[in-house]
């Protein structure tokens, strides 16, 4: 089995609770991990299983599991996400909590985890800055820097009123969470379930939870800025509007006021300080570069809408509705044909002058005014027919289904 095996009830019998645990090599604090989640499945009576998800481990980890009592699922494909995938699909519990097998977690204190599955929530995780970080359990730049950041970008971008994004301990509805189809498998795979659950409307809660120094005498497996860059670019993948949309529309916004400003000639700010045309030529940059990130953002968010990634909104239904690449060619033909007369019209304003020096920026301003409409519009000519390569797969696709309907239907 690996992280990507079709997601499969393990046995027809399901259990209630499955502790899951990811291992790579947890030889020295796997017992104490399994044995407390076996003390907590005895003392609360719940019928559940300890299933470790092994990802290679070459330190004895699956036989201290198995003697243990644990039911062992090796999963080839490497990565913490991968893991958790693998265990995911195998898992028999109608619920399954996971956390990770380096004793930072305390798997004896899991009924506040139970009680919010069972009282309806679809995900549950654990709030490590509400419950206590002991010290030594999470380094200075993870607590104070890291894990803030990320889960602030990710209330920010997302409106998830989740506190602590990247606790490894958190409950969840198997069912639920195998309908989301994850595919990450890294680190940032604790985003990802997030993300993906707040997108499909699940009912995500949370719950204080502790932290304490892992148990094991080598460094953990997770590394910093390889991980932490992941965590982000996950989560801005997964929302072109702060991605594309915000960046560009406040680009384009403040080049447009500044070459609205700057058009007609100088403006003077203060005595000693006046914008020209210099200024006139970065704000036309920046008015390309939005318009540029605009058009990206634009386009991702129709293929994401297309292809099922990001769900329907408002905002994607009226994109789906406007945006075409024979719309966007046309503006493109339009932009270009505007850029071209300005040009054109310099060069008639040069020509009077008889092409001689030009001691006034005014006609300066305007080939750079017609250049940065030239550049847009070929920017959006070839973005229309990105679009339209990107559609070519999903067209294909329903097309595909709307033949094979009539034969599935034939007696």
């Amino acid at each position: 089995m690996n992280a990507l095996t079709a997601v499969r009830a393990a046995s027809s019998q399901q259990l209630e609770l499955t502790i899951l645990m990811p291992c790579l090599n947890e030889a020295e604090t796997l017992a104490v991990c399994i044995g407390k989640a076996r003390a907590f499945l005895d003392k609360t009576g719940i019928p559940g299983e300890v299933l470790i998800a092994d990802n290679g481990s070459n330190d004895g980890s699956q036989e201290i599991a198995a003697q243990g009592g644990a039911r062992v699922v090796p999963v080839a494909q490497k990565g913490y996400g991968a893991a958790l995938l693998g265990g995911i699909a195998a898992a028999r519990g109608r619920f399954i909590i996971m956390g990770d097998a380096d004793d930072s977690y305390d798997f004896g204190a899991l009924e506040t985890f139970v009680a919010r599955l069972r009282g309806g929530a679809d995900l549950v995780i654990g709030n490590r800055f509400r419950g206590g970080i002991e010290a030594g359990a999470m380094p200075p730049l993870h607590r104070y820097l890291g894990n803030p950041v990320l889960s602030f970008v990710g209330r920010l971008f997302f409106s998830i009123k989740t506190g602590d994004f990247h606790c490894g301990l958190r409950g969840f509805n198997a069912d639920s969470i195998r309908k989301l189809d994850l595919q990450t498998t890294g680190m940032e795979f604790a985003s990802e379930m997030v993300v993906r659950s707040a997108l499909a409307g699940l009912r995500i809660e949370e719950v204080p939870t502790t932290l304490k120094p892992d148990g094991r005498s080598r460094p953990p497996h997770l590394r910093t800025w390889r991980d932490g860059w992941r965590h982000l670019k996950f989560l801005l993948v997964y929302n072109p509007r702060w991605m594309f949309f915000i960046p560009g529309a406040v680009l384009s916004g403040l080049g447009s006021l500044f070459a609205a400003l700057l058009v007609f000639g100088p403006l003077r700010v203060v005595d000693n300080l006046s914008l020209d045309l210099n200024t006139f030529v970065a704000a036309c940059f920046m008015v390309v570069t939005g318009i540029q990130l605009i058009t990206f953002g634009a386009i991702s968010r129709y293929y994401a809408e297309i292809t099922g990634i990001l769900p329907r909104s408002r905002g994607s239904d009226w994109l789906t509705r406007t945006i075409s690449t024979d719309r966007l060619a046309a503006n493109a033909g339009i932009c270009f044909a505007a850029g071209l007369l300005f040009c054109l019209y310099a060069v008639m304003r040069w020509a009077h002058l008889n092409f001689g020096p030009l001691n006034d920026s005014e006609i300066p301003r305007i080939v750079v005014l017609g250049l940065s409409l030239i550049v847009i519009s070929f920017q959006a000519f070839f973005s229309a027919f990105l679009l339209g390569v990107l559609e070519i797969p999903v067209k294909r696709l329903k097309a595909g289904q709307f033949q094979e309907t009539p034969a599935r239907e034939e007696p």
